[in-house]
């Protein structure tokens, strides 16, 4: 019996990444018997986590009774997710399987003041959970930032007007408190906050283009800047305190622009949206985000020869630095978001060519570069952090 309470998280993290369809599957995966994984299937399915179905339609042709099936419970309970970029923010409720049960946009200037669209997030999540009805687990927060652990203060919010070292995962914390995020026995829900490139890249992992990848690199530019991300054998690798993989700092044109780092011709400023427009000769408008605006102009005007032009140039910055990161960390797939994944569609072949030709193992073995599949995917992300605890420790979260 004590092995299979054990066996709770390991079971719940299968079904809840679509590893354990069936109770068969279950059941070799986690190397226990039938009845230690039936046992423990019906344990997760009486505490409202999954769903057992015991009579499952058999496919034609096949013989003998087919295994129960295993899926995630539709109207089991949440977590809140939310998510602050350069031109808002978005708050979500996501369930088990990264499925997004409702989200909410909202568009603001971003204050100097961090609290104020923490705040702002966290009430737009509170009523998405007021008017679903669903038990809240807990919630997470994805910042376009580096940030420390274990304090949680977001060290370096370039293309934010914050002050460096916000002190983000307390104000979140107070934030959920406020808003009256609790769980059912009304103790407030517990929060984590993390960068959102290293959260976009655990959700691409779990439910997304980085699933099987041993070694997976993300990189991704939304609203302004480039981030970067490793996930190794399912964790985020994120250094000694939680400051590892700024990509967005590494050069690539020694005479290019300056950076907000105090370095010039950085990824961050060479790659990212802005520079795009600048170099396709488009003024930035305020109407639309950057980032809509570059997919516009990519999906409608490729024909032009300036925007072609600018696109190719992007891409020929961001092969340079993916080179770089290829011969540094030998990763065994490369995923793409944002505006990188807009370029890689435009012209999947000049990419793969720049990354091959200059790094010392593109040349040995090409490294697959695929584009990120997630909508929302930093939203799912900051959801699997927020998701953690009850994974490691089902009767304990729910306790």
């Amino acid at each position: 019996m004590e092995r299979g309470r054990g066996a709770l998280g390991p079971a719940l993290e299968l079904v809840h990444t679509g590893r354990a369809p069936t109770r068969a599957v279950l059941t070799a995966e986690l190397g226990v018997t039938r009845a230690t994984a039936g046992a423990v299937a019906a344990e997760l399915e009486a505490l409202g986590l999954i769903r057992v179905d015991a009579r499952p339609t058999a496919p034609a042709g096949s013989q003998g009774r087919p295994s129960h099936r295993l899926s995630v419970a539709p109207d089991g309970p949440v977590v809140l997710a939310a998510q602050i970029h350069a031109d808002g923010y978005r708050a979500a409720l996501v369930g088990l399987g990264g499925t997004v049960v409702a989200t909410a946009p909202g568009c603001m200037t971003v204050p100097a003041d961090p609290s104020r669209i923490i705040d702002a997030v966290v009430e737009a999540g509170a009523g998405l959970l007021r008017s679903s009805g669903r038990r809240c687990l807990g919630a997470g927060l994805a910042v376009p930032s580096a940030v420390a652990e274990p304090d949680g203060t977001a060290l370096n919010p370039l293309h934010l007007s914050w002050p460096a070292g916000a002190p983000v995962h307390e104000l979140f914390t107070e934030a959920l408190a406020k808003s009256g995020v609790d769980d059912p026995a009304g103790v407030p829900v517990p929060g984590v906050a993390g960068n959102d490139v290293n959260l976009a890249a655990l959700a691409e992992h779990r439910h997304g283009a980085g699933r099987g990848a041993r070694h997976l690199l993300c990189v991704a530019t939304g609203h302004r800047g480039v981030g970067g991300a490793l996930v190794l054998d399912g964790r985020v690798h994120s250094g000694s305190s939680g400051l590892a993989l700024e990509v967005g700092h590494l050069t690539v044109n020694p005479a290019g622009l300056p950076c907000h780092c105090g370095s010039r011709g950085c990824l961050d400023v060479e790659t990212d949206t802005l520079a795009f427009l600048t170099a396709a000769g488009r003024t930035p408008g305020p109407e639309v985000s950057l980032l809509q605006q570059s997919r516009d102009l990519l999906r409608t005007e490729y024909a032009d020869p300036s925007v072609r032009a600018a696109a190719e140039l992007i891409v020929d910055r961001l092969g340079l630095g993916l080179a770089g990161l290829v011969n540094i960390l030998n990763p065994d797939r490369i995923l793409l978001g944002g505006l990188h994944r807009e370029l890689l569609e435009a012209d999947p072949e000049r990419l793969r060519a720049v990354v091959a030709d200059r790094s010392l193992w593109g040349r040995s073995g090409s490294v697959p570069i695929l584009a990120c599949t997630l909508d929302f995917n930093s939203l799912i992300g900051a959801a699997e952090a927020a998701w953690q605890p009850v994974l490691d420790d089902p009767l304990a979260a729910l306790a």
